[in-house]
């Protein structure tokens, strides 16, 4: 905490030195929107580069003044949250003046900004982002504050915890690890018993786009019992996208990628090319978008899909057919296909990339 408080005071003082020279004070983020500001590694994945470009956000500048304004309300907070030991979710510090921030993802974005800015982990901002996802499985763990928790797999999960680093004591006899995209998907595996008819395993969904929580404890677990993790995801560009983050880590975050990337993650499925293997009825299959073809175009494009010789097929396939399926279109072969047969297969037979 001393070294949180210290950052901001060294950010206040630069800003007291500017007035009393009488120039206006200017604040240095990094760019972190730019990818030529993030270099590849196979280890950590999409990281920022020690020497980023910036830019200037200016207090007499009428374009950032407010901006300027709303990052040392949010510095006044955080430096009085660590004093007292306090903590406070990004919703609650919306909420505590929603006119002055405007929005919610006003405040996400500044937090991250800060966080970036000095070099220290969102968490130890005492900021607490609200989790959404789930895990289930053979899991069990004691929360900061002394409570137990187990995941043994039933028909309800148990919410991500909103303190990753906090938790200890995780038990497990898990074999594997299984990243569900969709929280849909995930309920039809916790109905159907996936986690102990095929052999013991840890399940956990993101709900789409993962929250920052939901990535720490990925990692937690793949730092702990070091198991094979495999991603279940739609074949979409959108899919892709969630399971890059999982593995590679995402742009805006990119400042936190050894915290938070798994690079071993595998892509189980649902492959562009198990669509065709499993005679999947192109009427249910689903036409690409523009924006489709612009995300994949993209995502095509990026450092790490180069070193991926097995990804770039599929993406091509993808590319190819124009169009898209979601894992749900695999109960047109059954209702329980999923479970019975397509990822039990998948695993017994290694048909992961």
């Amino acid at each position: 905490s001393s070294e949180v408080l210290e950052a901001i005071e060294n950010v206040i003082q630069d800003v007291l030195k500017s007035l009393a020279q009488k120039k206006a004070p200017v604040l240095t983020l990094a760019d972190r929107s730019n990818w030529r500001n993030i270099e590849f590694k196979d280890s950590v994945g999409i990281q920022m580069i020690p020497h980023t470009t910036t830019k200037q956000v200016r207090m007499d500048c009428p374009r950032s003044a407010h901006k300027f304004a709303l990052i040392l309300k949010l510095l006044s907070m955080i430096y009085k949250m660590v004093q007292s030991n306090t903590y406070a979710t990004k919703r609650d510090i919306y909420y505590s003046d929603t006119l002055l921030f405007g929005s919610q993802c006003i405040v996400d974005n500044l937090i991250n900004e800060i966080s970036c800015m000095l070099k220290i982990p969102r968490r130890s901002l005492h900021i607490l982002s609200t989790t959404k996802g789930f895990v289930a499985g053979s899991l069990s763990y004691t929360e900061e504050d002394g409570t137990k928790v187990n995941c043994t797999c039933s028909a309800t999960a148990v919410t991500v915890p909103s303190n990753v680093q906090g938790i200890r004591n995780l038990i497990s006899q898990a074999k594997f690890m299984l990243i569900v995209e969709k929280d849909a998907t995930f309920q039809r595996l916790l109905d159907d018993d996936f986690c102990n008819k095929m052999s013991p395993c840890i399940m956990i969904t993101g709900r789409g786009i993962p929250d920052l929580n939901t990535r720490l404890l990925v990692r937690k677990l793949w730092d702990t019992f070091q198991i094979p993790i495999f991603t279940l995801m739609d074949a979409d560009p959108h899919g892709v996208e969630i399971m890059c983050i999982y593995k590679y880590g995402s742009l805006s975050m990119s400042f936190e990628a050894h915290h938070l990337t798994v690079p071993s993650i595998k892509w189980l499925g649902l492959l562009p090319s198990d669509l065709e293997r499993l005679n999947i009825h192109k009427d249910a299959l689903i036409p690409f978008t523009k924006q489709d073809q612009k995300k994949l175009a993209s995502i095509q494009k990026r450092p790490y899909i180069a070193c991926q010789p097995m990804w770039k097929r599929e993406l091509e396939i993808m590319a190819a057919s124009k169009l898209k399926a979601e894992i749900q279109v695999l109960t047109s072969l059954s209702s329980d296909f999923l479970s019975r047969v397509y990822l039990p297969n998948k695993l017994q037979f290694g048909g992961w990339l």
